[in-house]
């Protein structure tokens, strides 16, 4: 939406950024069956912009995990809504660690 844009018509940055985030946290909640954190950030590039108006497509894949952490990968590609090709826009590796219900760090394979 045109609130989330600089003067040049594009997408801020923190927003395509918080959109990866809520993604790779969906995927982080499956495999933790519960309550997780994002802890780190890794690698992020902005390659294309994204303007108001472009359908945003987002992919995440687990790429590890630990005890009580996950690396997920998630990729963006935008798509104006007018065209049929999709051009990569960013990625970026995201760390979650699995909660307890006090916040505190717990074994993935815990319930």
């Amino acid at each position: 939406m045109p609130a989330d844009t600089n003067p040049s018509g594009d997408i801020f940055g923190g927003w395509l950024m918080a959109q990866m985030d809520l993604a790779a946290g969906n995927l982080a909640a499956r495999i933790a069956r519960g309550r997780s954190a994002t802890i780190a950030v890794d690698g992020m590039t902005f390659h294309k912009p994204v303007k108001v108006g472009d359908e945003v497509s987002l992919y995440a894949d687990l790429v590890s995990s630990g005890r009580t952490s996950m690396r997920i990968h998630v990729v963006a590609w935008r798509r104006n809504r007018y065209a049929e090709e999709s051009v990569k826009v960013t990625d970026a590796t995201f760390t979650f660690v699995a909660l307890d219900g006090e916040g505190r760090p717990r074994p993935i394979s815990d319930r």
